[in-house]
């Protein structure tokens, strides 16, 4: 299976509002491994950045005057990505402002989803760790992911991050796909879960079990009784 983590940045926080895409990052992965390949492209937005997204960014409209226009770059893009999975954090961002330009260029186009199959990294971590922080930032932290180079965003830095993250987040299933491709070790691994079950049913059954005797209950009685008088005669357990 081919996947590929994207991540793009842009001039501001909505493409409905005429905001662009100004970086594009990918890294290539090959059945759940790095396959060595990267892609980055810098365009030249035509407009300015809103307020706040250069300071994100560490761009400038100066900078990207002499990069080429999205048009320019797009077919290079759709075939590098044609057909493979994507890995995008908080994905409804990142394929909005991508259909945006792709519809820019006409209707012949199409969308992103005519081309690629897309998994939300932020969807899994909200299933993996629901109620907390799940940005990139903090999954990272939580998951032992060094982005200590991390000053400013930039899409392939941001890409080449969230890798790490991915596969730190779905750890186990490349296992499990494995485990899967061929029905004997399928049945083995079956075969030996069952085995081990059986062999915990044994061991619990072996385990002695202590109870208590008369003296035992007596005295215990007595301890909790002491314990209703000082507490003004009712506790909290025998409203059970």
């Amino acid at each position: 299976m081919r996947q590929i983590v994207l991540d793009t940045e842009t001039t501001g926080l909505e493409w409905k509002k005429g905001n662009r895409v100004v970086e594009i990052g990918c890294v290539e992965l090959v059945e759940r491994r790095p396959s060595g390949v990267t892609r980055q492209w810098y365009i030249n937005p035509e407009r300015e950045f809103e307020a706040g997204a250069q300071e994100v960014t560490g761009l400038s409209l100066d900078q990207l005057l002499d990069k080429p226009k999205f048009a320019e770059i797009a077919d290079d893009f759709l075939a590098f990505i044609d057909g493979a999975e994507l890995i995008i954090h908080n994905a409804a961002f990142d394929i909005g402002f991508l259909d945006y330009e792709l519809s820019r260029l006409g209707p012949h186009y199409g969308r992103m989803e005519d081309r690629v199959r897309v998994e939300d990294s932020l969807a899994l971590a909200r299933q993996r760790y629901p109620g907390q922080r799940n940005s990139l930032d903090a999954l990272c932290k939580r998951l032992g992911v060094d982005n200590s180079h991390r000053q400013l965003h930039g899409a392939l830095l941001d890409a080449q991050i969230l890798l790490d993250v991915y596969l730190a987040l779905t750890s186990g299933q490349g296992e499990i796909e494995l485990a899967a491709a061929g029905s004997n070790e399928a049945d083995k691994t079956g075969d030996a879960l069952v085995a081990a079950l059986s062999q915990m049913r044994a061991d619990a059954a072996a385990r002695p079990r202590v109870r208590a005797d008369a003296d035992d209950l007596a005295a215990h009685e007595q301890r909790m009784e002491a314990i209703r008088k000082k507490a003004g005669g009712r506790c909290v357990w025998d409203a059970a």
